[in-house]
Formats: C-alpha cells, sequence, structure tokens
C-alpha cells in the first residue's frame, strides 16, 4: 500500500488479525495506566496516528537490540507526548524504539509496528520462565538496607555460571518481570 506522499506503507492486516485493532492516540491516553500495565505483563498494543503511523507498545523483551543508549521517557511524559512518540517511532527512516520508564527503570517501549509484521507471536511463557525452561538458574535475593526500602533482585546465570539476565524491583514479581538479557 503506498500513502499519498509516495512512500510504501507495510500491510497491517495481519498484526491486527493476531493483536487486534489498534487504539488511536487518544483513545491509549486515556487508558495509558492499564496499557503500560497489560505491556509490562507481556502484551502488545497496536497504537495508531493519523491511520498511517503505527506503533507497538511492547514488554522489554521485544524490543530487538540493545536496550542500552536508547531513549527513556518518563510514563508521564509518554502520555503527553504520544502522538509526538508514535509519529518518531513509525518514520521508515529510523527503528529505534524508545524506552519508556518509571523512576528512571525501563517498564515497556514503543516500536515500529512494521517490525512486527511477519515476526512470530511473542511466546507465552514469561521471561523468567522461559529461562528456566532453557536450563539457566535463577537466583533471587533481598537488599533491605536500600535507602528507598528493599530491593528485590533476581540473576539469571547459564550452566557454566555466565550471568544471562538481570532485574531488580520493590517485590519478587517485579524483580522477575524486569529480568532483561545482559549484552556482551
Amino acid at each position: 500500500m503506498i500513502n499519498e506522499s509516495g512512500v510504501q506503507r507495510p500491510a497491517y492486516a495481519e498484526l491486527q488479525a493476531r493483536l487486534g485493532n489498534p487504539l488511536g492516540v487518544e483513545e491509549a491516553r486515556a487508558r495509558w495506566s492499564a496499557l503500560v500495565k497489560a505491556a509490562r505483563d507481556g502484551e502488545t498494543i497496536l497504537i495508531t496516528r493519523e491511520r498511517w503511523e503505527w506503533a507497538a507498545l511492547v514488554p522489554l523483551s521485544r524490543v530487538p537490540g540493545i536496550l542500552s543508549g536508547l531513549p527513556l521517557v518518563p510514563l508521564s511524559t509518554a502520555r503527553g507526548k504520544l502522538g509526538d512518540l508514535v509519529r518518531q517511532v513509525a518514520q521508515p527512516y529510523d527503528e529505534s524504539p524508545i524506552l519508556l520508564g518509571r523512576h528512571r527503570t525501563p517498564v515497556a517501549a514503543l516500536i515500529a509496528a512494521r517490525g512486527l509484521v511477519n515476526r512470530p507471536a511473542t511466546p507465552s511463557r514469561t521471561g523468567a520462565e522461559a529461562m528456566l525452561v532453557d536450563g539457566h538458574a535463577i537466583t533471587l535475593t533481598c537488599d533491605l538496607d536500600a535507602p528507598a526500602g528493599p530491593v528485590f533482585s533476581a540473576v539469571a546465570v547459564d550452566r557454566n555460571g555466565g550471568v544471562v539476565a538481570a532485574g531488580a524491583g520493590a517485590d519478587l514479581r517485579e524483580a522477575l518481570r524486569t529480568l532483561t538479557p545482559t549484552r556482551d
């Protein structure tokens, strides 16, 4: 499909069939907290601006490449600038995802929806479950002396003892949910 600027647009019918109809920017803003929670819990939500600019709100596990160095936008700021952020990630010349964070900790991301076309669906297992099934071990710890209160940590290691992922949070669920692969 080609838009009025002569730019080829990806066909999103497959994504709609798999993930449901996209939400408009205003509807996404109205439901922002619930959508972010759903993304943190593994769901992918399509968001569109002006019908041809499509983005996907995704869990961090769906962000391709290295996370360090990517822009991090606070969730409250992202809600107000959601239309601009959708436009930014939907640009055909820039494949950079935008991390969305709470207290400077990434919790979800906005990516170009075209990156999900012809890509397999998200596995139903959480990151922690998948790591355990793959033969990794996960160690859980709690720092009771942290200035802001207890901090729980999860560290996944391979069979040789090499760290493959780490996560942290205010409770065990958050520490396991935020397990992010380490990059060499």
